[in-house]
């Protein structure tokens, strides 16, 4: 991986500037986005409802993505000290513990994002296709399970199996996946299989079985490709690069090409939030009240 003094090696300042200036508009769009789902719940009465509290789950895990994107690009944008005459670089600025911290950070998110997509799809084919409605109590339970699985497998690298280092940026970190010995490839595994494997499967199981019964009503009112899609085309160059790390050895691989699957993923929140809160109208409203208080006001008094 990358070291965090120095610019890291296949990168010209010009590019790790590039690479910056896509990560904060991929932060900035995914929290402005994400923040107003999360306050058009607030402010709507009529979304505070089981179904909707995944979603809400869903939009902070993707809050998060997007913050964690925000601190890797202005550590990007971040001049730091002078090599040379008139040569600056740029570096990670917070040191070894803030390195751990924010792949904490960050790994936490992702998971959670990955699994409550899973638990949407699972309250999706709840909601439209039994009888009973979904429970508070199973709603919330979900959310907790998805939170406390998600800071679990987070905490492990912190705690020594697998570990965070620097991305080969050096301007954000990350589970290292330079190594690739046993104890990266057992947690690899195991860790890929509870929290993308396992959660692909349950929403493409689900979304197949809602878009089959819905179909025979007419009322299909959902999109059943696009989650398992973004699950499969937004986190999977992570585990395809995760993989390649466990069989052949990292170096081999072009280090402007490691960073692919990160800027890759950092477009889930707005997807994610152009396709659960943008696509319902309910959603709609909640978010013209959020930008047009008066207005909404009125609209009520009429």
């Amino acid at each position: 991986m990358a070291e965090s003094g120095s610019l890291p090696t296949g990168f010209g300042e010009l590019e790790v500037l590039a690479v910056g200036t896509v990560l904060l508009v991929e932060a900035l769009t995914g929290l402005c986005l994400n923040s107003l789902t999360i306050l058009s719940f607030c402010k709507m009465p009529e979304l505070r409802t089981p179904t909707h509290l995944l979603v809400l789950s869903l939009a902070l895990a993707d809050s998060g993505i997007s913050l964690n994107a925000l601190v890797a690009a202005t550590a990007s944008l971040r001049r730091e000290g002078v090599a040379g005459p008139g040569v600056s670089h740029r570096s990670w600025p917070y040191g070894s513990d803030g390195c751990q911290a924010h792949g904490f950070q960050g790994f936490v998110t992702a998971l959670a994002s990955i699994c409550s997509t899973a638990a949407v799809a699972w309250g999706r084919y709840h909601h439209y296709c039994m009888r009973s409605q979904l429970a508070w109590d199973t709603a919330i339970s979900l959310v907790i399970c998805v939170w406390l699985s998600s800071a679990f497998w987070a905490a492990l690298p912190l705690l020594g199996w697998g570990r965070y280092d620097y991305e080969p940026l050096g301007t954000c970190c990350t589970l290292d996946y330079s190594r690739g010995d046993r104890n990266f490839i057992s947690f690899l595994f195991t860790m890929a299989f509870f929290n993308f494997f396992l959660p692909l499967f349950i929403t493409v199981i689900s979304y197949q079985l809602m878009e089959q019964k819905l179909r025979k009503t007419g009322h299909l009112q959902v999109n059943t490709t696009l989650p398992a899609r973004t699950l499969l085309f937004g986190w999977g160059p992570y585990a395809l690069l995760y993989l390649s790390a466990a069989i052949v050895d990292v170096s081999s691989i072009s280090p402007k090409l490691q960073m692919v699957p990160a800027l890759i993923a950092k477009t889930v929140p707005t997807i994610n939030a152009i396709n659960y809160a943008l696509g319902s109208e309910m959603v709609h409203k909640g978010i013209w009240q959020c930008l047009s208080p008066q207005r909404s006001e009125q609209d009520r008094t009429r």
